[in-house]
């Protein structure tokens, strides 16, 4: 075969090939294939051939899974479906944690359960370099048990992005510059539990769980991970805008994100750490106007 036949016919095959490793790069996330089970893996249950899961709270135990990788950067996201029903004093949490307790880093997700025909809320926390504290609430404008819908964690140098069906309900910016912690330096490992809380979930603990409603079941599918992932603890990602989550577009929200952001603090948040005055006499200042 002369050069230039066998120059087409390579480019031809490369052309032919490029879906393939898109479609590889692009892999969602399976059970079997990037989760591990946390804790009581007699309460948690494989579905769909793993491309689901089920988890169960009883009087004997709650239970959870996390990723075998720990991820510096990037996106994650599931779609749950919550505890129907009196769900109150129980927590259905998806998280991200960098296993390290004295200086830990932490995104947290944690569906607070309800009494029946009480909306549910959703809890959302920042701990950076062993420091939490930062809670928000957001009553959730559906009901999260009849269908799955989607939570999403997407975390960059510049900032992190919580977002239910891709519409933002909390942003934490990175504000070193001015002295504030953020979760910078470690990777993180993704996390999901069902647990009891009853000591504070509901009505600060005033409503506790009906154990005669028992056994409790919440559910997890489509598990997308697209992040950078590190060997382990102290391994770090290289700062590359060929990763989306690294682009400049991601480092803010959009217009139509931002209408968005507004729409949920306006007509749904009802708890806000920058504004508890009891808490805080001083707010925090990563709270301050304009940072």
């Amino acid at each position: 075969m002369d050069r230039s036949r066998s120059d087409y016919f390579y480019l031809l095959s490369a052309l032919l090939l490029l879906p393939l490793f898109a479609l590889a790069g692009a892999r969602p996330a399976s059970f079997l294939q990037d989760f591990r089970v946390y804790f009581a893996g007699t309460h948690i249950r494989q579905m769909e051939g793993g491309s689901a899961v089920q988890l169960m709270l009883d009087p004997s135990s709650g239970c959870g899974f996390s990723s075998k990788k720990m991820y510096h950067f990037g996106r994650v996201s599931m779609k749950i479906k919550l505890i129907p029903g009196d769900s109150a004093g129980t927590v259905t949490a998806f998280y991200m944690n960098s296993d390290t307790d004295s200086v830990r880093d932490e995104l947290d997700f944690e569906f607070l359960g309800n009494r029946t025909g009480q909306p549910y809320t959703v809890q959302t926390n920042v701990y950076a370099h062993g420091k939490g504290d930062r809670e928000q609430r957001v009553n959730l404008w559906f009901d999260p048990s009849k269908e799955y819908h989607n939570y999403s964690i997407t975390w960059n140098r510049k900032q992190v992005l919580f977002a239910v069906d891709d519409v933002p309900i909390r942003v934490y910016k990175n504000n070193e510059a001015v002295g504030v912690a953020y979760p910078t330096a470690q990777p993180m490992r993704v996390y999901s539990t069902l647990w009891e809380g009853d000591d504070w979930a509901t009505r600060g603990g005033m409503e506790k769980i009906d154990w005669s409603k028992a056994p409790f079941y919440a559910y997890y599918k489509d598990f997308d991970i697209e992040g950078c992932d590190v060997p382990g603890a102290g391994a770090a990602c290289v700062a590359d805008q060929r990763n989306w989550w690294d682009a400049p577009a991601h480092r803010q929200l959009s217009p139509e994100q931002a209408r968005k952001y507004r729409w949920v603090r306006t007509n749904f948040m009802i708890y806000d750490y920058c504004t508890d005055k009891a808490r805080y006499p001083v707010p925090p200042r990563e709270c301050l106007a304009g940072i």
